[in-house]
């Protein structure tokens, strides 16, 4: 994305209208942080436990944490955006899925998921890498979500909760929650059941198995440790059994629970601000503000509710397996659609649909078109205006968009000369075009044709550059010479694809029969896309000789 000058003496170049709207919902954020006067570096966080797949829902808090720290540098100010991973998190049952270095989906079949199995009820970070790269399962996972961000070039500091506890940087916290436990109790008894006289928010780890157990016997606040019995563990209507063994763990030896570790880490990171989904807005986030401000005496960060995200209409589900990941997306779309994408209104909820992505690159190249003065929308060119610069790599004018679509029929090409000739006849690049600019719009050919493959649509097929081997009755001859006449005349797709009806009708040709001798010709199938709209991207003169069988 575009830097903005983090020493300019402009507070706001963006100013607010009249009315306080802001163009950009992460300029609305940033306003909201700092009137609270806020310490540098301003940090801004996201977080979430390594259970599964790291997929694109997981990128969430990641890439809208990133606008808000942009907008913060732009107007001057030292930001650290931290990303938690929770990773002193027992795993508590086996993922269906994983995902691999390159960031593609495996099943388990095809790792060593004994790795996994064996290890129930352990820390992440205890986890071997079931696929024997990383120190740790734990490891793995934030790798590929730093990964995901070079991708598109955040720079996020992934922080390991483990290394939190064991480095001591959580003591105070625990000690805090720990010696006050009739008023821990107190809070959390509003938010969560079976809080009773019993109950201590403190989770050891064993040190004969290495399960984390929930069962505390005595406190030492002042020595920061605790006596413990390994007990079985409930999960997912699954029972983790613990071993029995008795013990004593210091404060590093262990974690908060949930409730309690979140407001912990504001305390122990300095959070300013933080985003989550609407499913911590109801639960988590009203037991963690009151945590943060009656236990550890800390003012929450400034929140922001986004609303999840559906993929082809479904909620992502790791179990379901209704996921995409960042690479598998990237493969798909430029890096810039997709910031494009989380950088509309969070608080609405929207749909990746897969299928339809010519949809949204048209309406991210819409979006760019009104950044440079050439859309009739002033709502849109005004926020275009704003979010555009933070969310390319380069603001740089000459752009070629090939619409999605286009793309994709040249992806059916696969000499890349000829491809670029189609363009130049549908008038996308002219004798002035510079090549940089072509470089740039023929790169999306590639994604549209694996949009194509992945999708299978009908786009999903290979124009023969060669004159396939075929032969037509004389009467099918006949109606292709006619059709070759007609495409000279200059006519667009959609009017050769009504041609082609009444072509076939008026030499007495089934219809599907001469749809399929053109299919042919040009694919060396027996179908294929709408053909007559297909000829009207082609070359006029390749078509006019491919119809009359010259090669």
């Amino acid at each position: 994305m575009a830097d903005a000058d983090a020493d300019s003496d402009v507070a706001d170049p963006h100013a607010t209208g009249e009315d306080g709207h802001r163009d950009f919902w992460a300029d609305a954020v940033a306003d909201e942080v700092l009137s609270r006067d806020p310490e540098e570096p301003i940090v801004i966080k996201g977080g979430v436990s390594p259970s599964g797949v790291a997929h694109l829902g997981n990128f969430n808090e990641i890439i809208r944490g990133y606008f808000v720290a942009a907008v913060l540098r732009e107007r001057g100010y030292e930001v650290r955006q931290v990303f938690t991973s929770d990773d002193r998190d027992p795993l508590r049952k086996l993922p269906r899925k994983l995902a691999n270095t390159e960031g593609e989906i495996v099943g388990l079949g095809e790792v060593d998921a004994g790795a996994l199995g064996r290890n129930l009820g352990k820390p992440y970070t205890d986890i071997p890498d079931p696929f024997g790269e990383a120190d740790s399962y734990a490891a793995h996972f934030a790798n590929l979500l730093q990964a995901d961000a070079e991708r598109l070039g955040i720079p996020v500091e992934m922080v390991s909760n483990t290394e939190l506890y064991e480095s001591g940087d959580f003591d105070r916290v625990v000690r805090t929650v720990l010696s006050d436990l009739e008023g821990a109790r107190e809070v959390l008894s509003k938010y969560q059941a079976k809080v009773d006289d019993e109950y201590v928010p403190f989770n050891p780890i064993c040190s004969a198995c290495g399960k984390v157990t929930e069962t505390v016997t005595a406190i030492d606040p002042e020595a920061g440790t605790v006596e413990y019995v390994c007990t079985d563990m409930e999960a997912g209507g699954s029972t983790i059994e613990g071993c029995g063994h008795e013990g004593t763990a210091t404060f590093r030896e262990g974690k908060l629970p949930w409730r309690f570790e979140w407001p912990g880490q504001w305390d122990v990171l300095g959070v300013d601000f933080e985003p989550f989904g609407k499913d911590h807005a109801e639960g988590s986030w009203p037991s963690g503000v009151d945590i943060a401000e009656n236990v550890l005496d800390i003012d929450p960060p400034v929140p922001m509710v986004y609303e999840w995200f559906t993929l082809d209409g479904e909620a992502l589900s790791s179990s379901s397996g209704n996921i995409v990941t960042v690479p598998e997306i990237l493969e798909l779309l430029e890096p810039e659609v997709l910031r494009y994408f989380f950088a509309l209104e969070p608080k609405k909820a929207r749909d990746l649909n897969l299928e339809r992505l010519d949809q949204l690159v048209d309406r991210f190249d819409r979006f760019e078109r009104a950044y440079f003065g050439e859309v009739d929308d002033e709502e849109l060119t005004r926020f275009a205006e704003r979010a555009y610069p933070l969310v390319v790599e380069e603001v740089r004018e000459g752009r070629v968009r090939l619409p999605y679509t286009f793309a994709a029929v040249l992806g059916m090409v696969e000499d890349e000369a000829f491809r670029e000739q189609l363009a130049r006849d549908e008038g996308h690049f002219g004798p002035d075009t510079p090549e940089w600019a072509i470089e740039d719009a023929l790169d999306r050919v590639e994604r549209a044709r694996r949009w194509a493959e992945r999708m299978d649509n009908e786009y999903n097929y290979r124009l023969r550059t060669d004159l396939p081997e075929a032969s037509f009755e004389e009467a099918t001859e006949a109606a292709l010479d006619d059709l070759a006449d007609y495409v000279a005349e200059g006519h667009d797709g959609e009017a050769i694809q009504s041609r082609m009806y009444e072509t076939a009708r008026e030499h007495g040709l089934e219809v599907s029969d001469f749809f399929e001798a053109g299919y042919r010709l040009f694919f060396d199938e027996t179908q294929g896309p709408r053909l007559g709209e297909f000829l009207g991207e082609l070359e006029r003169e390749f078509v006019v000789d491919r119809l009359r069988r010259e090669a």
